[in-house]
């Protein structure tokens, strides 16, 4: 079972080189400022999310980031899953896997009563890793953003 743990400012070096590979991945351009200024605020105790490192916390193999919001649909205190990276050379051993069947766990102890995620609609491989944990796509609402 690979450790998942909340991430605490120490663990800014480490988690770093994990968020610029995932955002080179996904194409996300930001510089190194930018994604400290945007990861310190969670890793300091901030109330709006938090995020976990999988593996060794001097040398994680991936991250989860959690930002949290309110729902009245649900009932209270819920989160979403805005990035979640395994590097590499350890994908396919089911560290995904392990993550999001720990993360609910870990997060209901808190208070949550739901989780949200997305996922490209021609990422199937994904799609059916999702499901399989339970998460159910809302076929009636599409997740909309606007950038301020």
């Amino acid at each position: 079972m690979t450790a998942l743990t909340l991430a605490a400012a120490d663990d800014l070096t480490a988690l770093l080189p994990l968020v610029e590979a995932f955002h080179a991945e996904e194409g996300i351009t930001q510089d190194d400022d930018t994604r400290r200024a945007a990861l310190l605020p969670l890793l300091e105790g901030s109330p709006h999310g938090a995020i976990y490192v999988a593996g060794p916390r001097r040398a994680p193999i991936g991250y989860a980031v959690i930002s949290f919001g309110w729902s009245l649909e649900f009932t209270g205190l819920d989160g979403f899953l805005d990035e979640i990276y395994i590097r590499p050379g350890v994908r396919g051993r089911g560290i995904g896997t392990e993550i999001l069947a720990a993360l609910p766990k870990a997060l209901s102890r808190h208070g949550v009563r739901a989780i949200h995620l997305e996922v490209r609609r021609d990422n199937e491989k994904a799609r059916a890793l999702y499901q399989r944990l339970h998460f159910e796509p809302r076929d009636h609402y599409m997740l909309m953003s606007r950038k301020l």
